[in-house]
């Protein structure tokens, strides 16, 4: 299901381009929901296929699942509560968008309450988790500057100006540690109870 969206998401996307196919292609992969929803697939693809290898053992550690779940929470929450209300998106596009944004960030959460162990989490591993939309955000701010190029309206540099960029930012940051801190927490209740 990961991998058919990806796909289609990256022909729609060029058969309705407004800029070059190499321009385009960038384009595609400066959407964090992309991204992110990249990694779900790795994560489920690496898991079924590779489970002993390397990459194997590193998705299906509790820390690398949980991160990927607050990620992919972050995603459906934002594109639910801001984005959804900004276009109308119809037939195949439509599809797409239901499986990149509510879909599978829902089945993926379900996927880490039923199936990922939830011992080892500590409370500083949130802060540790920051360093992926941290790396992205610095990667769309500096590339935007380049190509004029923003992928979300609240990183916009050239409509909001950097003071208002950074401050949308920072409550997304918050939103991070606020959805990390909560999976940690329920992990702790959960490794509890199942203890007793």
């Amino acid at each position: 299901m990961g991998w058919f969206a990806i796909i289609v998401q990256l022909y729609l996307i060029i058969v309705n381009r407004v800029a070059s196919v190499p321009e385009t292609i960038i384009r595609y992969f400066s959407f964090y929901t992309i991204l992110t929803n990249i990694l779900v697939a790795l994560c489920f693809t690496v898991s079924l296929l590779k489970p002993s290898s390397y990459w194997g053992r590193f998705f299906t550690r509790t820390t690398t699942v949980t991160a990927i779940t607050v990620y992919i929470s972050v995603v459906g929450l934002v594109y639910n509560l801001i984005l959804r209300f900004l276009w109308k998106p119809e037939g195949m596009q439509w599809l797409v968008d239901e499986l990149l944004h509510s879909v599978i960030p829902v089945l993926f959460i379900i996927y880490w309450f039923l199936f990922t162990p939830k011992t080892g989490l500590k409370w500083k591993n949130a802060f540790a988790w920051l360093a992926y939309p941290l790396v992205y955000i610095i990667f769309i701010l500096l590339r935007g500057k380049l190509s004029g190029f923003y992928p979300y309206p609240f990183i916009d540099v050239t409509s909001l100006g950097y003071s208002q960029v950074f401050l949308n930012c920072f409550f997304l940051f918050l939103t991070f540690l606020l959805f990390s801190f909560v999976f940690i927490f329920i992990a702790k209740i959960m490794s509890k109870s199942s203890r007793h």
